[in-house]
């Protein structure tokens, strides 16, 4: 009766899990660019009472006994499903149409990844995010610019004074990932790449699968917030039907442990 004192407890600790996971992503339904994350299951080993196909005088069990041990919690994955769009007029703001991040450059010279598109200039007119990590490869706009035009195929132009015609200054490159919920998050809605999510591998905007750029739009989270509310309720109503469980064997020891007397 001891195992089920330990296999309602797993069940606490992996609703515990879930609420957390749940819980993040509720407080980042205003995000931009964030993903949703979602907890995998899987029940734990077996103990075996009496196997399948065994018996005595030329007869078998059909199915045998097995006793569950309980849950664990597999893995918590991130869903690279797309937000919404929401147009924004500021110029810098840049939504991803589609599959790909955009790359961008820590202050260590580590390449992390974002769909996060929320940019801005910095003081030597680069391109660069919330933290400033500049947007590679490297994008500088001149100061004395008048107009920026992002195209859908990442060629960024300016206009110039005195100029009629726009000048292309650059082109954004996206990446991509075999796996792209192998990718660790880093926070400030940065991943960066592991031996799950594959190397990177950089193309053109609109092209070979790529998706295609907005200007003056951003993306915001993939949270729904009434399907996590469900969610929450679900894990709540679990934890509380494991802990019931965990009552009821305290009260049949107890019940065991008075027929002694």
């Amino acid at each position: 009766m001891m195992r089920g004192l330990w296999t309602a407890a797993s069940g606490m600790s992996a609703q515990e899990t879930n609420i957390d996971v749940i819980a993040n992503n509720l407080a980042n339904v205003n995000t931009t660019g964030f993903k949703t994350s979602r907890v995998d299951f899987q029940d734990l080993y077996y103990q075996t009472v009496t196997a399948a196909g065994t018996g005595s005088e030329g007869n078998q069990i059909p199915t045998g006994i097995q006793i569950g041990l309980g849950v664990r919690t597999a893995s918590v994955q991130k869903l690279f499903t797309p937000g919404d769009f929401r147009q924004t007029g500021n110029p810098l703001d840049i939504a991803i149409e589609g599959d790909g991040f955009f790359q961008v450059t820590g202050s260590d010279g580590q390449a992390a990844y974002t769909r996060d598109g929320a940019f801005k200039l910095d003081g030597q007119g680069r391109l660069v995010n919330s933290d400033g990590y500049a947007l590679e490869p490297e994008l500088v706009i001149p100061a004395e610019a008048q107009g920026i035009s992002i195209g859908p195929d990442g060629t960024v132009s300016v206009t110039m004074p005195g100029q009629s015609e726009t000048q292309q200054v650059g082109q954004i490159q996206l990446v991509r990932f075999l796996n792209p919920s192998g990718l660790s998050s880093l926070g400030h809605n940065l991943f960066m790449t592991t031996a799950a999510s594959g190397e990177a591998t950089t193309g053109t905007p609109g092209s070979q699968g790529y998706g295609r750029l907005a200007q003056g739009t951003v993306e915001m989270s993939n949270v729904q917030i009434v399907e996590e509310m469900v969610n929450m309720i679900v894990a709540q109503r679990a934890y509380e039907i494991n802990s019931k469980a965990i009552q009821a064997t305290d009260e049949m020891l107890s019940m065991a442990n008075n027929l002694r007397r």
